[in-house]
């Protein structure tokens, strides 16, 4: 919601007043003023909008809502960025987001302002958690490319994405009581069938929305064209798998702009695959079951003041309780010792739950307008690991040594963490030309292993871990100066750290006459501090961004080859101790350029570029996480009834490589075309049909961050789909 209110701060308090006059500014919409249109325009998600006194300033943060996610036909992540922002990508090898250059803790997610759990056991290959959501039960992401601790605390060190999911004044119509959206898609690159029902009601100042959504389908295709059995398979192994998620909410407005709500969330994936690149003279069956199961209930409350000038502008809290549970379990058959069934089943659970929130004030000294916010959040955190699993080993078979089952791999460990944040937006000038915003986050957090019976039965069990426990100060200062109307120079000197995760600091893996895996309580956190310099011009329907950023890592957190003496640990491994250390020189930089403009009465052109470069400046080697050059490029046409968008994704060959006498991280360039269109019938206006026809050229590329830093398949097993076709049924009532 747009409201007139005064932008130039007041000399005095007296001449509040005489300021009201001055130019309107926008106001991220919170308020209610118990009129049907205002309370359902109220929550609105305007992509336009100032967030700064969450963390979200303008001039870093770009918001895309669910209107661009249907008229580009967006369901997932990989989606997103291959028809919005080429600077987020997705990394489907381990199920993370990727921005420059870092990706799975080190990107923080959140979703509906609770940060999201990834998931990691170190040793078995068991790794996700943060995509545990359905796409289309979101209304809008934010994405914050920049290191944000200063205000969002541990795991910020890339940026944050920050999702929203569906609000009742998404569904709802002005003036309608009951509203819903019901989406049926096909997607022919994974042979799959999308449900989406999302239902909407009001009663006086109290709404309340019910989405559900199921998934069925396949493997996601590429183009191998080799298909049998074992390591030289180019074809994806046969999959299938099933998804479904519920999301409940009611809120209930007051007068004054409050707002109280509750949130129950439950989402299940469960990916069964037919291995058949792992069938060997070791193997005669093989099938992996990879599920990821999350749960969370939240209460919150916002405020929003209907004077932006009030003493308290805003506020906002959120207590909540999640849960995530990351499951694979293999079934095969071993045809040398130990011969006969091997199964395996690991679970990985974490727990957490905690508050946090934020109170913004408007402070006037002289010529100065200070927007502070102060800031805290605590959450504790349960993390517990158990590979269950049945085999027919014995002692005096030398492979068993390999083979570990009914234990834990780490203990179970409880986390404590506290933050404090305290910002100040400093505004000077005529209609604040000038804004200066310091601000500092402090953080203290604790990692504390618990004993227990199935951690002291791990095979190389070797006493107690010591806990983990550490404080970390956070500074940042953006200055923001408005050069002319919707031309904003910018730049930002900003710091972040990451806290070891609990299997950084305690797993334990091996076997005496094997190897090893271990973690180290004695890593410290990793830290980062950089800049960042750029320029965005106009808003969501004309504007451009450029930017440019340069950051320096220190005691980023690897796995290096060492020996157990070093390693402090007894027993012998001749195939390798693997530990976690802290690498002490990290340094990644890049530029990244994005625009968007409406023309004419129905055109549209929008285009994203991102580069970036990071190296090991103590190995003195690239990292695999850097992603190639890639750009985006799309035109589009609107209608009354009917529109069509064509794009294009082009990306750069990679060739700096960790190891560069391999050319498996190695990929060629690529550009790949898409096209899509809707139409929305005369005799049935709310209802619209979507096509689209994707790598149209049957294109053969490679997306470089999907493939492993080691494999044993051949590398055509990791390219991208082919030429693809979806479907999508839209009903809006």
């Amino acid at each position: 919601m747009k409201v007139s209110s005064p932008t130039t701060a007041p000399s005095a308090p007296s001449q509040t007043a005489a300021a009201s006059a001055a130019s309107p500014i926008s106001l991220s919409p919170v308020r209610v003023q118990g009129r049907s249109t205002d309370l359902i325009g109220s929550m609105k998600i305007d992509p336009d909008a100032d967030y700064s006194n969450v963390g979200k300033a303008r001039v870093l943060t770009q918001t895309t809502t669910m209107k661009t996610f249907q008229d580009r036909m967006i369901d997932n992540i990989s989606d997103y960025s291959r028809r919005v922002d080429a600077a987020v990508n997705f990394n489907t090898n381990n199920s993370s987001i990727n921005m420059r250059g870092l990706d799975q803790n080190r990107i923080l997610t959140t979703i509906d302002g609770i940060r999201s759990i990834w998931s990691n056991n170190g040793a078995r290959g068991l790794e996700g958690g943060i995509s545990g959501y359905d796409f289309n039960s979101l209304s809008a992401i934010d994405v914050v490319k920049n290191a944000s601790s200063s205000f969002f605390g541990t795991g910020a060190l890339g940026g944050v994405v920050a999702m929203r999911t569906l609000e009742p004044e998404d569904i709802l119509k002005p003036g309608k009581t009951v509203g819903g959206l019901t989406k049926l898609t096909y997607d022919g690159s994974s042979e799959s069938a999308y449900l989406n029902q999302a239902f909407a009601a009001r009663y006086h100042n109290t709404v309340m929305l019910v989405q559900g959504g199921f998934q069925d389908g396949s493997e996601t295709g590429n183009r191998g064209t080799v298909g049998g059995v074992g390591t030289t398979r180019t074809k994806r192994d046969p999959a299938s798998y099933t998804q479904g998620n519920f999301l409940g909410k009611i809120q209930h407005y007051f007068a004054g702009g409050h707002r109280i709500g509750l949130t129950g969330e439950v989402f299940d994936r469960n990916y069964n695959e037919n291995t058949l690149s792992n069938i060997n003279s070791t193997y005669s069956t093989y099938r992996t079951l990879e599920e990821t199961k999350r749960s969370r209930v939240s209460g919150g409350y916002d405020y929003k003041s209907v004077n932006p000038l009030a003493f308290i502008s805003e506020a906002h809290l959120i207590a909540y309780w999640q849960k995530v549970d990351t499951i694979a379990n293999t079934a095969s058959n071993r045809l040398i010792a130990p011969v006969g069934i091997y199964d395996r089943n690991d679970k990985l659970t974490t727990s957490s739950y905690g508050v946090t929130g934020s109170v913004s004030s408007n402070v006037f000294t002289g010529p100065f307008h200070h927007a502070i916010t102060l800031g805290g959040e605590a959450y504790l955190t349960d993390t517990s690991e158990y590979a269950a699993g049945r085999d027919n080993c014995t002692a005096s078979i030398w492979t068993c040594a390999y083979l570990h089952n009914n234990q834990s791999d780490m203990p179970n460990v409880h986390g404590t963490d506290l933050g404090a944040i305290v910002q100040d937006r400093i505004g000077y000038g005529k209609h604040e030309w000038l804004h200066i915003t310091p601000g500092f986050r402090f953080d203290w957090y604790k990692r504390a292993p618990q004993q227990t019976a199935s951690y002291t039965a791990n095979a190389i069990y070797d006493g107690f871990p010591a806990a983990s426990s550490t404080s970390h100060f956070s500074p940042k200062v953006l200055a923001e100066v408005r050069v002319a109307d919707k031309v904003t120079l910018y730049a930002q000197y900003n710091t972040a750290f990451r806290a070891p995760s609990a299997n950084e600091l305690y797993l334990t893996y091996g076997g005496t006459g094997s190897y090893a895996a271990i973690g180290n309580p004695a890593l410290k956190p990793e830290t980062s501090r950089g800049w960042e310099a750029g320029v965005r011009y106009g808003d969501s329907k004309r504007g451009a961004n450029i930017s440019v950023y340069d950051n320096y890592y220190h005691n980023f957190i690897d796995q290096i080859t060492t020996t157990a003496d070093a390693a402090g640990i007894d027993g012998n491994f001749p195939f390798g101790v693997f530990k976690y250390v802290n690498r002490q020189r990290v340094r990644i930089y890049g530029v990244e350029a994005r625009a968007n403009w409406t023309f004419g009465e129905h055109w549209l052109a929008w285009t994203s570029l991102a580069y970036s470069d990071g190296k090991d400046q103590q190995e003195h080697v690239h990292l695999n996480s850097v992603a190639p050059f890639r750009g985006i490029v799309g035109v589009g046409y609107v209608s009354d009834r009917w529109g069509a968008n064509f794009s294009t994704t082009f990306a750069a060959a990679r060739n700096k490589v960790q190891d560069p006498s391999s050319s498996l991280n190695k990929t060629p360039g690529y550009a790949i075309f898409d096209l899509n269109g809707w139409y929305s019938p005369t005799f049935f206006p709310n209802m619209k049909i979507q096509a689209g026809m994707y790598n149209m050229f049957n294109k053969r590329y490679y997306s470089a961050l999907d493939i492993p830093d080691s494999s044993t398949v051949k590398k055509a097993y990791y390219s991208q789909p082919g030429r693809s076709f979806k479907v999508t049924a839209l009903i809006n009532f």
